[in-house]
């Protein structure tokens, strides 16, 4: 039997798939889960109602990076939950806009900036415009983040999204994203390589120099958006360059990869990275901890639940767990979460009796 670990301790040794005290559990909580519970719940802050859940934290700092430009600008404006994103180059300026919704703690686009062949043009400029720089403020700012944070939580860094996520989620959306993939493909093809050029700097920047020991590609990867042939031609290549960056600074690389990946772990296997994070079970995803783990035999899995288990009861909920976790070979490397963000409807009170019957399964 280990001693007991600090909850930094047991999250790093289960990323490193090393023998833990018992399994680390991250439920995805923020600050819009809080506000959407009652008193005493509405006013503590995340890592206090992680305390009192008894269940581990993780949180991403400031990644220590600052973009600078000198033919392009990006402006943000926010009115409520609605932001606007100005992109000015000399091809021409492209708006985007998307709106905050509190129930996913997330951004959601309503309008694209890329909306025909001639905006890739401007989008590449402003990519090829783009030099990412160390910021010393940041580092101090992250530097504060960690001790604050201390042995109660890991801290991590995200690099960002690889071009093709990043154009589907962020650029040019679904459709017209992969009409333009089809249709135009040198087009796009010669702004994924700006981008990829400036995410490889950013990740050597943040893997060098800053003081995280983990960083992330959040990729929100899921074959509802993209296909398998997608995924193998283009994310797999870039995935593998920011993962050596990450590796040779000594760092764990971490793809956030949630939703339908089942049809994609035999290629994620390939991949230098310590993890899989956010591994969605059905219905809002299609693997399973077993799942992963038959692919990808060497990887830390985290998540094995679905944000619709959460609203089951608490007998529901543990029953499913176990079932999930004893048809498993061992559970080393294995980080139980809940996969996507904790549904506000789902009561600390349920949260918390999973972390205690979490405490208290035997890890093989």
């Amino acid at each position: 039997m280990l001693e007991t670990m600090t909850s930094r301790e047991r999250q790093l040794a289960a990323l490193r798939c090393q023998p833990v005290d018992r399994l680390p559990f991250w439920p995805k909580i923020g600050g819009a889960y809080a506000l959407a519970q009652g008193e005493p719940f509405r006013t503590m802050s995340v890592s206090e109602l992680h305390e009192w859940i008894g269940s581990d934290e993780q949180a991403y700092g400031p990644p220590c990076v600052k973009e600078v430009r000198t033919k392009t600008s990006l402006e943000r404006v926010k009115e409520d939950a609605v932001q606007t994103v100005v992109y000015r180059t000399p091809a021409g300026t492209l708006t985007s806009v998307d709106r905050y919704d509190p129930i996913s703690d997330s951004r959601h686009p309503i309008e694209f900036p890329v909306k025909s062949v001639q905006d890739i043009e401007a989008m590449s400029l402003f990519f090829a415009d783009a030099r990412p720089e160390f910021d010393p403020v940041q580092f101090e700012r992250a530097k504060a983040f960690i001790e604050d944070l201390g042995e109660d939580g890991l801290a991590s860094a995200s690099i960002g999204i690889s071009p093709l996520m990043w154009w589907i989620q962020l650029l040019a959306g679904i459709e017209n994203g992969l009409l333009m993939v089809a249709d135009h493909q040198q087009e796009v093809e010669a702004l994924f390589e700006r981008m990829h050029n400036m995410l490889c700097r950013t990740a050597e920047i943040i893997a060098d120099k800053s003081p995280y020991e983990v960083i992330y590609s959040v990729e929100n990867t899921s074959t509802t958006l993209i296909s398998p042939q997608l995924f193998k031609r283009y994310c797999c290549g870039h995935l593998m360059d920011y993962g050596r960056i990450v590796n040779s600074a000594g760092k764990l690389h971490v793809l956030h990869m949630c939703g339908k990946i089942k049809s994609l772990l035999p290629d994620v296997a390939g991949l230098p990275a310590a993890g899989i994070e956010a591994l969605t079970s059905s219905p809002v995803g299609n693997a399973t901890l077993l799942d992963g783990r038959s692919a990808c035999p060497d990887k830390s899995l985290c998540g094995g639940t679905n944000a619709t288990l959460w609203m089951a009861t608490p007998e529901t909920i543990l029953t499913t767990i176990e079932s999930d976790l004893d048809v498993l070979p061992h559970q080393r490397g294995i980080f139980l979460s809940s996969a996507g963000v904790m549904p506000p409807a789902c009561r600390p009170e349920t949260i918390r009796e999973v972390a205690e019957w979490v405490k208290h399964y035997p890890v093989r």
